[in-house]
């Protein structure tokens, strides 16, 4: 596997014998000192270029970074579905080499780069021929720092979390295994992701982030509550759904009643209450029970 450094020294190689490549600058995990490193960091690099086009209709110069293993053009795709693309501005290219290495590249004009380079706060320049790129400080990722949130947010998550938990009971009655499944991993668990990361942000002084996904929740939630975390995955078979359905209300209500302690939030208990009664219930429902209550 090529070295960091053999990578920029081909990735700014490239810019600098391309006429047509005029500044160079990357963003991402790589320029994020609070981000682990790792093998999988990806590059992410943008050309900016004097046009598109060249670049697109012939990519054979793409293979000047290493035997590709795979390769995804999001911009591509997206027409192809219908959506409005403008190749004449911006152009990407996703690719995975066989030693490994990743480089997301993207092309864009000038112009472009003008619109959104200050946006991104993880960004660094690396290259800039005709000096164009404009001032920016130091990297940070403070846009991605987890948000304080207000009572209003904190109840919508709470009501929406007590009240879709009937949505994942009532699938799991009816033998629908896929609904009750994305019904708890798109919602449900959505709302508690919420809750973690603000607890999170709480012990931290919402200086911290917990990553794409939540990756990083590992890193900052106590081994206690990690472990229960764990517990709200399950495998095909309902009874170990059920169990990962009250392991998650259990982290849930654990989470939201330090919350509010901490923001002088109101928890709706009666929800909580009515809510894990009703889904103990629908638990032993019979499947051929003529009535819910």
């Amino acid at each position: 596997m090529r070295s960091e450094q053999e990578m920029f020294d081909l990735i700014l190689g490239v810019a600098k014998k391309d006429k047509r490549i005029r500044t160079v600058y990357i963003n991402g995990s790589r320029t994020n000192t609070n981000a682990p490193k790792d093998i999988f960091q990806d590059y992410d690099i943008v050309y900016v270029v004097t046009e598109t086009a060249s670049f697109i209709k012939d990519k054979t110069w793409i293979h000047t970074f290493g035997d590709l293993l795979m390769i995804q053009e999001p911009d591509k795709n997206n027409k192809s579905a219908g959506m409005n693309t403008n190749f004449d501005r911006s152009y990407g290219y996703l690719m995975l080499f066989t030693d490994g290495n990743r480089i997301d590249l993207h092309i864009e004009t000038k112009d472009t780069m003008i619109e959104g380079y200050v946006n991104d706060k993880l960004t660094v320049p690396l290259l800039d021929k005709d000096n164009i790129l404009p001032r920016i400080p130091a990297p940070t990722d403070v846009d991605y720092h987890v948000k304080k949130p207000t009572e209003a947010m904190f109840m919508s998550c709470c009501n929406d979390f007590w009240w879709c938990l009937q949505n994942v009971a009532k699938g799991i009655w009816r033998d629908e295994l896929t609904y009750a499944k994305q019904m708890f991993e798109y919602v449900i668990r959505g709302r508690l992701d919420e809750m973690v990361s603000w607890w999170i942000g709480i012990k931290h002084d919402f200086r911290v982030s917990t990553g794409k996904m939540g990756k990083y929740f590992k890193n900052y939630l106590p081994e206690s509550y990690w472990e229960m975390y764990e517990k709200t995955y399950s495998d095909n078979g309902y009874e170990s759904f059920w169990n990962s359905i009250f392991v998650t209300c259990e982290l849930f209500r654990t989470l939201a009643a330090d919350i509010t302690d901490n923001l002088l939030f109101t928890y709706p208990i009666d929800d909580d209450v009515n809510m894990t009664k009703y889904l103990k219930h629908i638990r032993n429902l019979p499947s051929d029970a003529k009535e819910i209550l």
